[in-house]
Parts: structure tokens; sequence; C-alpha cells
């Protein structure tokens, strides 16, 4: 009976592992048909995916370029901001990149922002990345920074180009200054 029962869930662990090859094979990359055209330069190396991430957000009061915004993320792909409200609590926030440029639009056209990679440090491997990238927001460039805090990114190459998956961040604040180890670079 045990050898039955072994070889029973051997074979559906052997399905299911053709199933999901298969399927993945059979639709190939996720990008929704909706997903913008990424400028190639965008999205070959992972140091020009997120320099086009803090470039396509970053501008004097006034429009975004939010296909080119688009075109960075894969579908599904989420943004998430965390913080601590006035009591204290954590609070999150998650959103899809459509979300966040509905969102930021009505802010961006009324007010300049400029956000930029302070450090980068970078874990490889494969084809998945994460970086931790800390960064100083700005109404214009050259001013003292108004917030500081670290936006963590999750990217996949799919063997074309780069893709964000998740950019999830929490300015830093009192309570929560930036550790030292984030604000150098480490490749």
């Amino acid at each position: 009976m045990k050898h039955y029962a072994s070889t029973c869930l051997a074979v559906l662990a052997l399905l299911f592992a053709i199933s999901i090859s298969t399927g993945a094979q059979e639709q190939g990359p996720k990008s929704a048909p909706s997903v913008p055209a990424a400028r190639p330069q965008d999205v070959d190396t992972l140091d020009h995916i997120m320099a086009a991430v803090y470039d396509v957000i970053s501008g004097p009061a006034g429009p975004r370029d939010w296909d080119r915004f688009r075109s960075l993320f894969y579908s599904g792909a989420r943004l998430i901001a965390t913080w601590r409200d006035d009591k204290g609590n954590i609070q999150c926030k998650d959103m899809s990149p459509d979300d966040y440029a509905k969102m930021g639009a009505a802010y961006f056209e009324k007010n300049a922002f400029f956000e930029n990679a302070l450090a980068n440090r970078v874990e490889l491997w494969d084809r998945m990345a994460h970086v931790w990238s800390t960064y100083e927001s700005r109404h214009a460039k050259g001013e003292k920074p108004f917030a500081r805090g670290i936006n963590s990114f999750q990217l996949f190459f799919d063997g074309a180009r780069w893709w964000v998956l998740t950019i999830y961040w929490e300015d830093e604040s009192a309570s929560t200054p930036l550790p030292e180890k984030y604000l150098t670079s480490v490749k």
C-alpha cells in the first residue's frame, strides 16, 4: 500500500511539473497587450531600467510619460507604499502601475518632483534581481531633499529585457532613520 501511495504522489508531482512547464511555454511572457512597447535603452540593463523608473516620474510640474512608465512593468506588477500614521500605526497602500499613474497624474500636474537614487544595493542571480534603492526626493533640482527612503525593487529578466515586478517603499522618519549601510552602493 505504501508503494502504491508513493507511486501515485510521484506521478501527480510529475504531471503537475509537466503542466506548469507546458503552460509556461504555451503562454510565453505575460506582458499584457495593453503594455506599451518599451524604449530598448530603458530595459536592456538593470541599471537602465532603474534609471528609467526614476527619470519617468521626475520633472517639473506637468504631465509625465505614463506610457513609458507602464512599459517598464510586467503584467500584474505592484507598487506598494508603507508609512506610519499620526498614531504610529503602520499603513500600506497596494497599487497597479495604472493606479499609480492615475493617482500621480493630478499631483505631478501641479507639483515639480525629482527623485533619484542615492545608492543601490543589488543582489542578482540568474534572471532575478533585488535592488535596495535609497532615494532622495526634491521639489527642485539642487535643493535640499524633502524626503528620503528606500525603494525595494524586484525585477525579472526574460532573456530579452528587464521588467519591474514590484516596487515597495517607505520614507525615512525620525524614528526610522536610514541605516548607514544603505547610503552606499553595492553591486
